[in-house]
This record gives C-alpha cells, structure tokens and sequence, in this order.
C-alpha cells in the first residue's frame, strides 16, 4: 500500500466569529489519472444544451456562471459530500483545518434579529475588552444589525488582524448601550477542552479534529495529570457532536490510546487511495479504562476514533449510535482560489468494518434524559448518512440502512486562544436615532449558578458511573494472581502513522 499522503483541509462545526459550518474531510495526493476514451456523445450533448442556453434563454447568461452551475451539478450528482468549492467556500475549509482566523474571538448566535454573545473566548480581544456572555451587539461599526443574517455580522467582525471594529452593545442592567473598539486578531481555535471530574477521573472533550488535535489532546492529559498529582485512574472522551475533520489528526487520537495494531484503512479505485495506518508502541493511559461518548452527531473522524478503540476493546463505547459517516473526501484545487471536493474512498475499522451508512452501534446504550408530555407529537429525527440522498452503499452490508436512534443534539464547543490587543475602553454612548433597541427576558438569560456541567448532563453522569465501574474490574484484575506473560504482539507495519505520542 502506498504511504505518501498530504493532509490539505478539515473542518469544524460551530458558529464562531471567523468560523463557519462545514463537513469533515480529508485529503490525498493523486497522481492524474484520465480516461483513454473520452465520452463523445455526451460531450456533444452538453455542448448543444450549452448552446441553446446561450441563444434562447430569456437574459443573456454569463459564460462563467454556466460553467460554474455546470460542475457544481456534476458534483452534487455523485453523493452527499461531494462539492464545487467557490473562492470563499475554499477559504472556509482552509480556515477549518488550520484553526486559525483574524477575529474578535466571541461565540455568536442571533437572538430577536441581533448578535447575541454566547461565550466570550478566553485571552482574547473580546474577553479582554469585557463582552460577557449575554450582551446584545446592535452594530458594527455604523451598520446597525438588525435586518443581518448572522453570517452577514460575522463577515464584518471578522478581518486582518490589527484592524480595528467599533461594537455597539447593549446589557442587561445598564442604561445605554456603550461602545467597544476591539483590535481584531489570529484566533487559534481550540478543538481540545478538558477538566478532571473528581479525583483520579478526568475528562477530555474534542469538538472536532484539527490538524493540532492531538498535541492539544497530549497537552490536556499532561495539565490533567498535574492538575490530579499523579496518573488519572480513568477518562471519559466525550466525542458527541463531533463531525469530524482531518484524518490523521482521528488517527493521532486513536493512537495515544492504542500500543500497537491497526487504527483504519481506506480503500478506493486509485492506487493512492488505498492507505492503512498502524498504531506507535506506547498508551498514554497505561491501560486505564476510557469512555467514549457518542452520539448521532458523531460522524467521520469521530467513528475512525470510536470505531477503533472499539475493535481493540481499549475503551467502552457509550451512547447513540453513529452518523455513519464513512467517505474520504479529497480535495483538489483548481486554482489559487477554487477547488473541488470528491469522494475518493471509504475507510474500514481494524476488524474490517466499513461504517458508511451504518454507523458505530455504542457497547452501551445511553439516550439522553427528555421530559416531555405524553401527547406530545415531537417527529423530529437527526438524520445520519443512511437518511442522506444518493449516499453511498455500504460495501459489507448490502442491505438498506435503518434510521438510527432519536437523539438530542448537543451544543458544539468552539473555543479558542490568540495573542494582542490591549483593553479597550467601554464608552456609554447615545443611540442613534435610527437604531432598534432590544429588549431582555430576564427568564431566558437566567442562569443555575455553582453547578457542574455534568449535574445536567445525564450521559456524562453515567458516563463516570461506568468509568468507575471498570475502573474496580481492572483494580481487582491487577491484584489477582499474575498470569503468565503473553507472547509479545506483533505489528502490521505496512504503513505507520506519524504519532505525537509522549
């Protein structure tokens, strides 16, 4: 199998000012492979259409526009992922894989036709500058907000770095708005968040896969390790929500906790697609046990993590099953500005199982608490790979895919760390007269204060119930008789990954 490989893009789900939604990836370098016979007929047919188009169409269409509605209908003809990628499409997905963007560095959503602050991120301009989660933005710069979509407001906010914005913000409790300027900045996405449960168990959340994924990933089990005074006795890794991204970064993950054997392979119809990645010697965790949280809006990257772990039986699969994602995209410019993302393989567990539209089935299933009514018609369903038109088939399972479990979804965490800008100074200002002022419901921004995140969380709770669990079978285990040693494993070594294992 071939090992040369270039990782060009991933992405990240979420809305942060600079950051968009988007759909995991992955890429591979292919050599250019053409069909010798060029299908001339249909060639012939294309052009005849194009011609009529041009002739009889009731406004004179532009020849760029033609083309362009051209390859996006050949693209979006073959399956759900793959795509014609316009100038700002590209940079978006770019953005996505590095992490990084010029920006404010607030968590935004929309809130009564104005930017409302979810989270400011910490050590950043809006931090820095004071914004608090809550506080209402009614311009930018002189353009009032109302009347915006929220990927308007976020286009403005985000720029160059040391470029300036004036903010217009209302809050609860004082009685004018005032104004920040903030210098925009390189906000450095964090995928990686982590906190220790209680004493000895800690938890590690990745929002999506990142090409620093895994050295985030090494960083917080190293600060949960000094923040515990010693090795965790367990880890929960919460990957609900998680689309994906960059495929070495899943293999990364997968190999901190794996000490040898196969992490994934990929199959396609091109020599280079054809890839298989084996774990490094050595478990972070020495052998402690690990949770793995998923849910349905676990998909790609998410089920390479999951998928493994699983088959080696590393760690305990807990939740809902999978979105069942499992396509490689590839993403091949076309120029400085424009490329196109096409589907080029599908990637198998170690054990061989190919997950397109099936999905990781958890060890445990675990639904999260809903209190509802009785008669309460909900028909909503998240929908996974299966329910997507023209998916592709699953190769080991002919058979049609069943919708999978009904689950809530989650809020995707995007948080993020920058460096400069010096604390602006708020000014209370007189509204213009042609602004729409806000008003506050003080029972929707109420918030249940000295709680910890997993007192709400059902799945989290008993997440630790069952981490604690194993972690008694494996105490009990180690201070049994001794068994004699096993014949040491042996390698698969046709392609190893690169690990940032410590």
């Amino acid at each position: 199998m071939q090992t040369r490989y270039r990782v060009l893009a991933g992405t990240l789900a979420g809305m942060v000012v600079g950051v968009t939604t988007s759909i995991s990836l992955n890429v591979f370098a292919f050599k250019q492979t053409v069909e010798s016979t060029p299908p001339l007929n249909e060639l012939q047919q294309f052009s005849e259409v194009y011609s009529r188009i041009k002739e009889s169409y009731v406004e004179e269409p532009k020849d760029k526009e033609l083309m362009t509605n051209a390859i996006r209908g050949m693209l979006n003809g073959l399956d759900p992922h793959s795509a014609y990628l316009d100038e700002e499409e590209f940079k978006e997905l770019q953005v996505g894989t590095s992490g990084e963007f010029g920006g404010l560095g607030i968590e935004v959503g929309m809130e009564d036709g104005f930017v409302k602050v979810i989270s400011p991120i910490d050590d950043t301009p809006a931090q820095r500058a004071g914004l608090q989660a809550g506080d209402l933005i009614i311009r930018l710069n002189e353009t009032p907000v109302k009347g915006m979509t929220l990927n308007d407001a976020v286009k403005l906010m985000r720029g160059k770095p040391d470029t300036n914005i004036d903010l217009l913000v209302v809050r609860e409790g004082k009685d004018k708005p005032f104004k920040v300027t903030l210098k925009r900045a390189i906000i450095q996405v964090k995928s990686v968040k982590n906190r220790l449960l209680e004493p000895g168990y800690g938890y590690v959340r990745v929002s999506s896969f990142q090409a620093k994924t895994t050295e985030s990933l090494m960083e917080a089990l190293d600060a949960l390790k000094k923040e515990n005074k010693g090795d965790l006795r367990g880890l929960v890794l919460d990957l609900r929500n998680n689309p994906g991204g960059v495929l070495n970064a899943a293999v990364g993950v997968s190999d901190a906790f794996l000490d040898n054997g196969k992490i994934v392979y990929t199959e396609g119809r091109v020599p280079d697609a054809k890839m298989e990645y084996n774990a490094n010697k050595g478990d972070v965790l020495n052998g402690k046990p690990i949770v793995v949280l998923v849910n349905q809006g676990s998909a790609s990257a998410s089920e390479i993590v999951s998928g493994a772990l699983q088959d080696h039986k590393r760690a305990l699969i807990v939740g809902q099953k999978t979105f069942g994602k499992g396509s490689v995209q590839t993403v091949l410019p076309l120029d400085e500005k424009t490329a196109v993302k096409i589907t080029t393989a599908r990637y198998f567990t170690p054990a061989g199982r190919s997950i397109q539209a099936e999905g990781i089935k958890p060890d445990i299933e675990l639904k999260p608490l809903k209190v509802q009514n009785a008669d309460d018609d909900n028909p909503f369903e998240p929908l996974s790979e299966a329910d997507l038109s023209k998916h592709l088939s699953n190769p080991t399972n002919n058979k049609a895919s069943a919708p999978a479990d009904t689950a809530d979804k989650a809020k995707d965490e995007a948080k993020a760390e920058e460096k400069a800008a010096d604390k602006p100074e708020q000014k209370p200002v007189d509204v213009p007269p042609d602004t729409e002022m806000p008003t506050f419901n003080k029972d929707k921004n109420a918030k249940a204060k000295d709680k910890k995140p997993e007192d709400e969380d059902y799945q989290l709770r008993e997440a630790v119930n069952i981490l604690k669990g194993m972690d008694l079978v494996s105490s009990r285990n180690s201070t049994a008789v001794k068994p004699a040693s096993p014949a040491p494993a042996t390698v698969d070594s046709k392609t190893t990954a690169p690990s940032d294992k410590k």
